[in-house]
């Protein structure tokens, strides 16, 4: 099979081009001029190549016989919004009008769980659960959105696009790190004194890499499959993360309000008087309101997901943090750091 891959220098997308390869894909791995390729495999085609400006790179998609589009701009502070939507919305529309153009016949685009509809209550949502974009917060998550009901529109006109939705995904490789990698960082690092009364659905980024796969043969076109783990409040996390590394877990819990006014204060120094990324976000406080649990049932049903411990993957993260000088070694215990 001869794949193209957008975001291989990501997170997830590193794990999906490595498993390919080990299956025997002829990769075609999309890259920016400016990314680090260290951590892809050696026998992957690069193309250099921008979301912004897919047609650049149209010639590289002829003789594909699928396209997994993983890429996306995943912040949540950006100074110039536009560019965001751009790279998310525009930039998958143009690419699967490529695809179609191309004749590639089936693909495989990841959203994200953020599209979902989430509640305050702790309510486990679904793939049916109510949404629409004004419940979408920040623009990520409104880029996201609104480039999900590209792929839907495209695959209603009859194109083999299947979404997939991940939840939140931990392991090694994420060299950015992910905003949730920066929660095991900082744990690591001694800087999570507190936390908010929030929660998350974690799943294993191999399991994530492995369903892209086998969304591909499986999937079908115009639905979307929910690829999740356990649902876990922040202070699960946390404590879990303190069990592997031998850290204390923070015992203090911060009203939202709180950290709303610490958001608003960092965005304001870090990110509007200095022109950095702020360590804490007002969209990140806001998005914490609600609790992001969610069900994998019909992608265990329909693509044989698992949903499994987390805490493999946890290990796994940090360990890998370690390893690459995130955080002193000297300072944690955990098995296999």
């Amino acid at each position: 099979m001869r794949l193209f891959l957008t975001g291989a220098t990501g997170f997830v997308g590193a794990h999906v081009a490595h498993l390919a390869a080990a299956q025997g894909a002829d990769l075609r791995l999309l890259t920016r001029p400016t990314s680090n390729t260290t951590h892809l495999p050696p026998s992957a085609d690069l193309i250099t190549g921008d979301l912004r400006d897919p047609e650049a790179f149209a010639s590289a998609l002829s003789g594909c016989d699928a396209l997994i589009h993983v890429a996306a701009d995943y912040r949540l502070w950006v100074p110039d919004p536009a560019a965001m939507y751009q790279a998310n919305v525009e930039g998958t529309r143009t690419l699967l009008r490529l695809a179609r153009a191309a004749g590639i016949p089936r693909v495989v685009y990841t959203s994200s769980v953020a599209t979902m509809g989430f509640k305050t209550d702790g309510t486990i949502v679904d793939e049916r659960t109510p949404v629409a974009e004004a419940d979408m917060i920040g623009h990520y998550k409104r880029s996201k959105w609104l480039a999900e009901q590209v792929a839907l529109t495209a695959a209603r006109a009859g194109q083999h696009v299947i979404l997939l939705n991940p939840t939140t995904p931990i392991g090694a490789l994420d060299t950015k790190p992910t905003p949730t990698g920066r929660i095991v960082v900082d744990f690591l690092n001694r800087n999570f004194p507190a936390y908010v009364d929030t929660g998350l659905n974690l799943v294993d980024v191999e399991q994530i890499a492995r369903m892209h796969l086998v969304a591909l043969e499986r999937g079908t076109p115009g639905e979307r499959y929910i690829l999740g783990g356990e649902n876990l409040t922040l202070k699960q996390i946390l404590d879990r993360l303190s069990t592997i590394s031998g850290l204390p877990s923070p015992k203090l819990k911060v009203p939202h309000a709180v950290a709303m006014a610490f958001a608003l204060f960092d965005e304001t120094i870090t990110g509007k008087l200095r022109g950095k990324e702020p360590r804490a976000t007002v969209e990140a406080v806001r998005m914490g309101r609600k609790m992001m649990f969610a069900s994998s049932a019909k992608a265990e049903r329909d693509l044989g997901h698992r949903v499994l411990s987390v805490d493999p993957a946890l290990r796994s993260a940090c360990a890998w943090f370690v390893k690459n000088g995130y955080t002193p070694k000297a300072s944690i215990r955990c098995h296999g750091c």
